[in-house]
């Protein structure tokens, strides 16, 4: 599908980064209890409070639109249109006390993501990407820079622990090719990559709600998202994402990777 995204929905999408934020604030650098509902996978009662109220504010909107979040069931998810949230990501980050987390919103329609935001609450940092429109950082316009070679490429990952098997030598094929890497960004990482600052980002065992939003950040500043084998994102994507800010490293950067 093609249709641009209505302004109605980028409106909501502002309002729940709003909502969040005004949430995560709250409870950031605060003494949390820390579960573990899998391995390497902490969640705390800021995560909870701000799903639920996100899940709320969209059922009041649009009571039939389907919304899948990290914490919590989907609900509808077949719907047309499916809202998919990541409360917190970076989770570690947000314990730890660095402001390097966000919150992540994004629109779905026919599988395929329509509206993404990526938004850093504590540092006022604010990604909003919606199909038919230029991506704007803090309301700016912002493009992806040119590299057309991984040696003068700046990549980006979440944490190199998080490969594992066959994946630890796909991340090092790339990583030894680029001209040098930076840990710990998550999605704040790939913000940074759609305002020109960094150029790839590879991660490993996401789900949806991890990189739905990225898709239309990076898309509408001129960059391109995928999975490691080049196919676009959507709902049916599995856990292995690739995002460059310039579309001539994406191939390069696939063939690294396969």
């Amino acid at each position: 599908m093609t249709d641009p995204c209505a302004d109605e929905f980028i409106a909501l999408a502002n309002r729940l980064a709003d909502a969040a934020g005004e949430l995560s604030r709250s409870f950031f650098r605060k003494h949390l209890a820390v579960e573990f509902k899998a391995v390497n996978s902490p969640v705390t009662e800021a995560d909870q409070a701000i799903e639920t109220r996100l899940r709320e504010m969209i059922g009041d909107a649009y009571p039939a639109h389907g919304i899948i979040g990290e914490e919590q069931n989907p609900v509808n998810p077949d719907a047309e249109f499916v809202w998919v949230i990541d409360p917190i990501d970076g989770t570690r980050l947000f314990i730890t006390g660095i402001p390097l987390f966000t919150c992540l919103i994004a629109l779905v329609r026919g599988g395929r993501p329509l509206l993404g935001i990526i938004d850093q609450p504590v540092i006022g940092d604010r990604w909003v990407g919606a199909r038919g429109q230029a991506t704007r950082f803090n309301g700016q316009v912002v493009q992806t820079r040119a590299c057309a070679s991984l040696a003068d490429a700046v990549l980006c990952t979440s944490n190199p622990a998080y490969f594992e098997g066959p994946d630890i030598a796909a991340f090092e094929r790339l990583r030894d090719a680029a001209g040098w890497t930076q840990y710990s960004g998550d999605s704040y990482g790939v913000g940074l990559i759609a305002t020109g600052a960094m150029d790839i980002a590879v991660e490993s065992d996401l789900g949806v709600y991890d990189f739905c939003a990225w898709g239309p950040v990076i898309e509408g500043a001129g960059g391109r998202v995928s999975d490691w084998q080049g196919a676009p994102i959507s709902l049916a994507t599995g856990d292995k994402i690739l995002v460059s800010g310039d579309p001539a490293l994406h191939d390069q950067a696939l063939a690294r990777l396969s």
